[in-house]
């Protein structure tokens, strides 16, 4: 399950017993790379990751790192602002990976090399551009495996659109452009994202397709399309990591509010996908993560709110039908 423990030691520590309390074994973490680095090349601060980590070993639970967020004085050139894009130097980002590994070697078990820049606001604003992101992928893999050789290299989540350049790119086409790129000795798991839209879980891409011009990936198991592009390019192998998935049930945001579904679809939407999973994709899917734990300082007016499997709320605790039912869900 993914979490918000950045801030707030006591929400982190409530947050990380109900993902224990519910049987789950995994936690991830967004880490901006300016929130450690971001004062200068070399100098760290290490305050809140040192905490993240001893926490999540305290409840005995796998940690994934999210990387992303460039410094600003790693920010490239060619933009006077970035609020997520490619850093000038790959080297850079090499650099801080193997710092960072090097310190929690053997105490953090994955990273997630940057998140969704199949889209150009995750990619600093630039159209997105795959072979860029492989020299960045490269750069973290070997800072990371030269410190822990151990640590799981998680390729990015990509995000499922339909949009083209220069906004998005089609993750199936972002795909193969990796692959194409020389991507395959730089990752142990391929990261992918799978909200499910409209649909329950067991709806095949050609079935959406029929619904929405030809469109494939909104569905959940779209990530079947993803995979048959890694058995194409040889990576049969090895597992997909699924770093984002659910059901919103936003009825306040127009671009999202369509596919709402209801608190209770999406309890059961949710522990039907890990049935699915498990009864179709063993033995080549690995880690599947549910988004989210609530951060507490969400409200109605943001978008994440309305995935989440909890209510924001502190310092009582309040469930969703969600959560409860992953909680009593056949482990």
């Amino acid at each position: 399950m993914q979490a918000s423990l950045w801030w707030n030691k006591r929400t982190a520590k409530r947050d990380l017993q109900l993902i224990s309390d519910a049987g789950f074994t995994w936690v991830k973490q967004q880490m901006g790379w300016r929130d450690v680095e971001g004062i200068q090349k070399g100098h760290y601060d290490w305050y809140f990751t040192d905490r993240i980590v001893a926490d999540a070993e305290e409840f005995g639970l796998n940690l994934v790192f999210r990387l992303d967020r460039e410094p600003v004085w790693a920010i490239a050139s060619r933009g006077t602002t970035s609020y997520n894009g490619p850093p000038e130097n790959p080297q850079d980002l090499r650099d801080f990976c193997h710092a960072l590994a090097d310190r929690y070697r053997g105490r953090v078990q994955a990273y997630q090399v940057w998140n969704e820049p199949n889209l150009a606001r995750e990619w600093g604003g630039w159209p997105p551009n795959p072979a860029e992101y492989v020299e960045l992928l490269r750069a973290c893999y070997v800072g990371i495996k030269t410190a822990d050789p151990d640590a799981l290299v998680i390729s990015a989540g990509l995000s499922p659109t339909g949009n083209g350049l220069p906004e998005a790119m089609p993750d199936t086409e972002y795909l193969i452009g990796m692959y194409e790129a020389g991507a395959a000795p730089y990752f142990d798991m391929l990261g992918v994202h799978a909200p499910g839209f409209l649909y329950p879980p067991e709806i095949s891409p050609e079935q959406v397709a029929a619904k929405h011009d030809g469109h494939r990936f909104f569905c959940f198991r779209h990530v079947e399309d993803l995979r048959q592009i890694m058995v194409q390019y040889g990576g049969s192998d090895r597992q997909i990591a699924v770093l984002e998935m659910g059901w919103t049930t936003d009825p306040v945001h127009p671009a999202y509010a369509w596919f709402a579904v209801t608190p209770e679809q999406q309890a059961d939407y949710l522990v039907r996908a890990f049935h699915y999973a498990k009864e179709n994709w063993t033995p080549w899917i690995g880690l599947m993560t549910v988004i989210s734990i609530a951060d507490p300082e969400w409200t109605e007016e943001d978008e994440q709110y309305w995935w989440a499997i909890t209510e924001p709320s502190w310092p009582e605790t309040r469930l969703r039908p969600a959560y409860e039912a992953l909680r009593d869900m056949e482990k």
